[in-house]
């Protein structure tokens, strides 16, 4: 053994800052000194490029999606919401809503409008129960759903009439779930009752439908998590409104011809004797000092409920109308 090794060596140091990569040679150490530029948030040059300094670090925002209506729903608003853009007030701090339906106009002015306190309504308490669970249990509703796409593309159109029969389920998940089941694989999403309120929409032609996107359905379920969610009549909106609200009708609207039926969405069908009542509860919120806009169709009579209320034509692929106390309306045409 050599003079060298039989020297001792000093402790290594408890605290001694080692590299991984270092190998047993004592290597130089050096202070690298780095100047990181601070992000700068000016405008770029004029001749559009930018800084840099701009360039060293960017900080990236997360968009938030925008959800979208979780169901087909016959008179939804998804496709007019451009038009309708100029008839939404520029602010909402309390928004109403007593024909929630699919929510096209909920979902986007949530968007616009993160910190819109909500009350959505509607008379279909299957429709609400629906946003509820939604709401509340998207991740179970999603599970329930794989269930029923699978027995679906199985079993067919069996399968949809055994779960159309099922009128008389208490859990609130499984209701849920066969709302959105329904809705997804009836015949054109029409959803229909009859007078004892069962559904009884005939199954549809499309044999692998896909009952829900599940971005979306979080998207849904995040904007609707500080919603009051009711099952009530129309009527009841004078009570809770206030001063200010912004609170948009979408009724069932009256149709136009002998074929164009779409008031049965729940066993009391909207008929006429409710528009003139709807008409005086528009009136009535209107002299209360709340901003009120209401969709219905271009029929003679609605005209004449409404009469007084400006209305304005913009391009539908249906006839619907919409009235608003401000200084425009829209009437929705062909």
């Amino acid at each position: 053994m050599s003079e060298l090794s039989r020297r001792k060596r000093p402790a290594p140091k408890a605290a001694a800052k080692k590299r991984l990569d270092q190998g047993s040679a004592p290597k130089t150490n050096y202070k690298i000194r780095r100047k990181i530029p601070v992000p700068s948030l000016h405008k770029p040059e004029s001749n559009g490029k930018l800084h840099d300094e701009q360039l060293a670090m960017p900080f990236v925002v997360p968009k938030r999606l925008e959800a979208q209506p979780f169901l087909k729903w016959a008179g939804g608003k998804a496709s007019l919401l451009r038009q309708l853009e100029e008839f939404f007030p520029h602010e909402i701090d309390r928004y109403i809503e007593p024909f929630i339906g699919g929510g096209a106009v909920f979902f986007h002015l949530k968007h616009r409008f993160p910190d819109m306190r909500p009350l959505l309504r509607d008379s279909n308490k299957e429709l609400i129960n629906c946003y509820r669970v939604v709401r509340d249990r998207p991740d179970d509703l999603m599970r329930l759903l794989d269930e029923h796409t699978k027995a679906f593309r199985t079993e067919g159109s069996d399968y949809f009439y055994d779960i159309r029969k099922q009128h008389d389920l208490t859990d609130d998940l499984a209701r849920a779930a066969r709302t959105i089941f329904l809705n997804k694989t009836c015949f054109n999403g029409l959803w229909r009752v009859n007078a004892k309120g069962e559904f009884n929409t005939p199954v549809g032609s499309n044999k692998n439908a896909n009952l829900y996107d599940r971005a979306n359905l979080l998207a849904a379920s995040a904007a609707l998590q500080d919603a009051q969610l009711e099952a009530q009549d129309f009527r009841q909106t004078v009570a809770e409104a206030r001063r200010g609200d912004f609170i948009y009708f979408d009724p069932p609207y009256l149709p136009v011809s002998v074929f164009a039926d779409f008031k049965r969405y729940t066993a009391d069908q909207f008929r006429e004797a409710d528009q003139v009542e709807l008409s005086r509860v528009f009136r009535e919120l209107d002299a209360k000092g709340c901003q009120v806009v209401l969709s219905n169709s271009e029929h003679p009579r609605i005209r004449e409920i409404y009469a007084g209320f400006s209305i304005h034509v913009v391009s539908a692929p249906r006839f619907i109308n919409c009235m608003t106390n401000k200084l425009k309306s829209c009437k929705l045409s062909p």
